[in-house]
């Protein structure tokens, strides 16, 4: 007779907290993206309070943009925000096999998806700072809205400058990513008057 696995119980608690601040929400939201499907709530309270727990370090988690942005909260503090972010609907828990895990809804994967086309712009504009070779290896086999988002946000910009670090990314994605490059790339070749 096989014995069933227990869900971990989880109880939320915002702790009275009527609102956050939507640059703390961002927060939240970010951190949590590291995560989602592998990790739950106090791993997330650990990167955002800035913890050097082993399993923080072990993951890299403390090279996420949020490590340590509540480090001057309490651990109630920090995983109240973190519940009022699940309670007000940007993330759920879901369990995978008997543990409890983050996932963004769809509103909260809105917020973040923005937050992060703007984070992968200001690194391919760092890349370019540093000189060619230009490896964009690291944008392939992302979310495909995502990266529709940073291709219209890299046309937005109007910047030729940012040409090169196209011209390398397409040679390393797929079909469809490598013909919306080019688009960008022509849109921008226009717009300067090349």
């Amino acid at each position: 007779m096989s014995r069933r696995s227990r869900r971990v119980a989880v109880r939320l608690d915002a702790e009275g907290l009527k609102e956050l601040s939507e640059d703390d929400l961002k927060a939240v939201l970010r951190g949590a993206d590291d995560l989602i499907a592998q990790g739950g709530r106090t791993l997330l309270l650990r990167i955002l309070r800035g913890s050097a727990n082993k399993d923080v370090l072990d993951r890299s988690l403390n090279q996420s943009p949020v490590y340590g942005y509540f480090h001057d909260l309490s651990n109630e503090d920090t995983l109240a925000r973190i519940d009022w972010a699940i309670l007000n609907g940007y993330m759920r828990i879901e369990h995978i096999d008997r543990l409890p895990l983050l996932v963004y809804t769809q509103k909260g994967w809105e917020i973040e998806r923005e937050q992060y086309a703007n984070e992968l712009l200001e690194g391919i504009k760092a890349v370019l700072r540093d000189g060619p070779p230009y490896n964009m290896a690291h944008l392939k086999d992302r979310d495909r809205e995502m990266i529709w988002l940073l291709l219209d946000k890299i046309a937005a910009t109007g910047d030729a400058r940012l040409i090169p670090a196209l011209e390398s990314w397409k040679m390393v994605d797929y079909k469809k990513v490598q013909q919306r490059i080019r688009q960008v790339i022509q849109r921008l070749e226009a717009g300067s008057g090349q």
